[in-house]
């Protein structure tokens, strides 16, 4: 599964990126709000940081002026992903965009028909909000389950599955479990991954043995 990171923060991209577990970035309009700085120059900056996919969100509502927005985004970098909402006039401005060569995130969706829907309209990536389903009670793995069902019985989809709104350790894991293509993910969650008590633990135990030894390595 490759792990994007969901932040427009350079400074935290840029310390992900170093790891070498970084395989792309995804944005919003509220994340660029965060970041305080124009949006251009903000996806300018992570695509240079980041040489895999980084979604960039168009604001518009209509067909063409997502498309004229989408273009634009575009040109920034090979590596941008323009990202539409999951509407009729997101999927027009797909359908388009995808037959230029522009890769596409088809964003915002909440079931697995809008996700099939998605894929046949040519996206490159289709994100399904975990978090928020689950906020209205409803489940939000099993979204993503019936999206690996639906895409698996179609062979032809080439649309990668991108688990979003993902806020725990446990959403990474069954994630992975379930078969998501991606799962785009917020620093602090990120962090949170490589952390567990016992391995806590045992490290402690390890070095004061070590030390117990006298002896030193370099």
């Amino acid at each position: 599964m490759k792990f994007f990171v969901d932040t427009a923060d350079v400074a935290e991209i840029r310390a992900l990126a170093e790891t070498g577990l970084l395989d792309g970035v995804t944005t919003n309009p509220s994340l660029i709000m965060k970041a305080d700085r124009p949006m251009t120059e903000v996806i300018a900056e992570i695509c240079d940081v980041v040489d895999g996919p980084v979604s960039a969100e168009v604001t518009a509502t209509k067909a063409d002026e997502m498309l004229a927005e989408g273009r634009k985004l575009a040109k920034i970098a090979p590596n941008v992903t323009v990202k539409v909402p999951l509407t009729w006039d997101g999927l027009k401005a797909c359908r388009t965009l995808t037959g230029e060569g522009t890769m596409v995130n088809v964003t915002l969706c909440f079931s697995a028909v809008q996700a099939l829907l998605a894929a046949k309209a040519g996206a490159t990536f289709v994100s399904p909000f975990i978090g928020r389903l689950d906020d209205i009670g409803l489940d939000g793995m099993q979204l993503i389950r019936e999206i690996r069902t639906v895409f698996d019985n179609y062979p032809d989809l080439s649309t990668q599955l991108l688990a979003a709104s993902l806020r725990t350790s446990n959403h990474v894991r069954d994630c992975a479990l379930a078969g998501a293509d991606v799962a785009t993910i917020p620093p602090a969650t990120i962090h949170k991954l490589i952390e567990h008590p016992l391995t806590d633990k045992g490290l402690d135990a390890f070095l004061s043995d070590w030390k117990k030894t006298g002896q030193t390595i370099l």
